[in-house]
């Protein structure tokens, strides 16, 4: 009997250490960046508090798990090279609005992402940077296609274009 007590033990420890873990389903946090994102719009500038995510694990899980955040934050995916870009949404129930940015640090596209939802979003065009912010901040605030974005990421690639 204490055989098998023992046997059952180690498999269920097995299964749990080689299962997904609790901090899988938990939303990443990476540190605010010390300097904002600064959006030019027709009425004046945006700025925001931005996570940059530039590593493959960090840019795989985004902003998956979180609920909310704040108004004037957001992630920013440096993709490391100007390419085809396409996200999706499983597993993030935040509504987020996509700004996809070309390698000039300006908007190419901005897409909605629906909760939960597989569907690829992709701009049709290649892209150095996506923004992601909650779902209708772009809109609110004025940022629109073709609007320059601000930041020492975007702007080592951007220059003073």
């Amino acid at each position: 009997m204490m055989f098998f007590l023992r046997s059952l033990v180690a498999i269920m420890l097995f299964a749990l250490a080689s299962g997904p873990s609790l901090a899988d389903s938990r939303a990443m946090s990476l540190p605010v960046d010390k300097t904002p994102l600064v959006a030019e719009t027709s009425t004046g500038e945006v700025r925001f508090s931005i996570e940059i995510a530039d590593e493959a694990g960090e840019q795989s899980r985004g902003l998956m798990f979180r609920d909310d955040m704040p108004d004037d934050r957001g992630m920013l995916f440096d993709l490391g090279s100007t390419r085809s870009a396409a996200f999706w949404m499983e597993n993030t129930p935040m509504p987020l609005d996509l700004l996809f940015i070309g390698d000039d640090g300006k908007v190419k596209a901005i897409l909605k992402g629906q909760p939960y939802s597989r569907a690829t979003i992709s701009p049709g065009v290649p892209v150095r940077f996506v923004l992601e912010l909650k779902q209708g901040t772009a809109a609110r605030l004025g940022v629109v296609d073709g609007a320059r974005l601000r930041h020492p990421s975007i702007d080592a690639v951007a220059g003073s274009q």
